[in-house]
């Protein structure tokens, strides 16, 4: 995590001193371990989330403008709280206003304006959720300043229709989910539909979760997300012939699903839906897998999953397939898979923690040769989800 002095006095530099406390809060990051375009589908995800994050420093003010800056971006601007629409011109500035906005949709309205200044740790791109911990923390922190409840189901909830509605991003809730309600060395089976989840202890022992990053931008407005996301509806609409009531392929099992899949004509809307009812599936197996504490299973079920991505569901592309390629050719790797949305960003391995260098300095040397791209790779222990950050810490 940031230094907290150094970090105050950036605040300070930026917004000058005054009497009223700065307060601190900070939301993770997260990883997908396993369970991927399933969200939307209302089938089970299993996301963790990380130890590094963003930090949100928070002073009151004594007009209606919030101010808006960032450590890791040039733009900042004053706005006032009456006067926040989305403006593509705003860049990251959307997710924190649009925040706002929906808390007032939602009857908590600010009683007054802030200065606020955001560092991220999370590569920006990767898919590792930046968005969704800017969004996460904003609630949180505002909530907490106005005196209002900070219930983090309800806090993931308005940060998934921020993003739907104020950003234009169609994603479901596993991000905000995750990032609002970690917990530290557990991973969350959450059944997206319902929003009933379960803390799974997540035991690596002398295992490591390896986040490789393909530094390969992507874009989840411009990508096909939202293509996936209406083949995986077209699916539903062909079942209903044999399943009327379902809405959503999460609702089906597999034995169903292989029995009337012959129902949907179209190829490639079948494999969409094959990808998605099979990784749920692969969800349910990797919680029983993991709570008898067999990680090698475990690394069978990735591999299956990042396979069924590329070839069924096609949002990986050359970065990542190459990234997990290489990946499985190291020893001591048992296994990896492609994490977030695809068309770029990050890849998740489970290393053995004597293997963690050679693993850097392989797949980084091999990726490098076959892409051109220079990767970045970050170990990681799972932490917990949004919290304030007291100064004793």
């Amino acid at each position: 995590m940031a230094d907290l002095q150094v970090l105050k006095q950036q605040f300070t530099d930026r917004y000058e001193a005054s009497e009223s406390e700065i307060l601190v809060f900070f939301a993770p990051g997260r990883v997908n371990l396993i369970g991927e375009h399933t969200d939307y589908n209302g089938g089970y995800v299993f996301p963790a989330a990380l130890t590094f994050g963003t930090t949100m420093l928070i002073r009151p003010r004594q007009d209606r403008l919030v101010g808006f800056a960032s450590t890791n971006f040039k733009l900042h601007k004053q706005i006032s709280i009456d006067e926040l629409i989305y403006n593509e011109a705003d860049d990251w500035m959307n997710y924190p206003k649009g925040i706002i906005v929906h808390l007032a949709k939602q009857g908590f309205e600010l009683t007054r304006g802030y200065d606020l200044l955001f560092h991220g740790e999370i590569p920006n791109g990767a898919g590792l959720s930046s968005s969704a911990s800017i969004e996460v923390v904003t609630a949180y922190g505002l909530l907490a300043s106005e005196g209002y409840p900070t219930d983090t189901v309800k806090i993931a909830l308005l940060a998934q229709k921020t993003e739907n509605e104020f950003v234009g991003v169609n994603c479901g809730i596993m991000d905000q989910f995750a990032v609002a309600n970690g917990k530290k060395d557990h991973a969350i089976l959450l059944m997206c539909d319902t929003l009933e989840y379960d803390l799974v202890p997540f035991q690596s022992g002398s295992y490591k979760l390896v986040i490789g990053n393909t530094n390969k931008r992507r874009g989840l407005v411009d990508s096909a997300y939202n293509e996936r996301r209406s083949q995986c509806e077209q699916a539903v609409k062909y079942l209903q012939a044999q399943f009327p009531d379902i809405t959503l392929l999460g609702q089906i099992t597999l034995e169903q699903f292989n029995a009337y899949k012959h129902l949907i004509p179209d190829e490639t809307v079948r494999r969409r839906a094959q990808h998605v009812v099979e990784e749920i599936d692969r969800v349910l197996q990797s919680m029983k897998v993991l709570q008898e504490n067999d990680l090698e299973a475990f690394g069978k079920l990735m591999v299956g999953s990042h396979n069924s991505l590329r070839d069924l569901y096609e949002v990986t592309g050359v970065e990542l397939d190459t990234m997990v390629a290489e990946a499985l050719k190291v020893p001591g790797v048992l296994g990896s898979r492609m994490t977030g949305a695809g068309f770029g960003g990050c890849t998740v391995s489970l290393v053995h923690e004597d293997s963690v260098r050679a693993f850097q300095y392989q797949v980084g040397k091999a990726y490098t040769e076959q892409t051109g791209l220079t990767p970045e790779f970050y170990v990681c222990d799972i932490g917990d989800g949004v919290k304030q950050i007291k100064e004793e810490l």
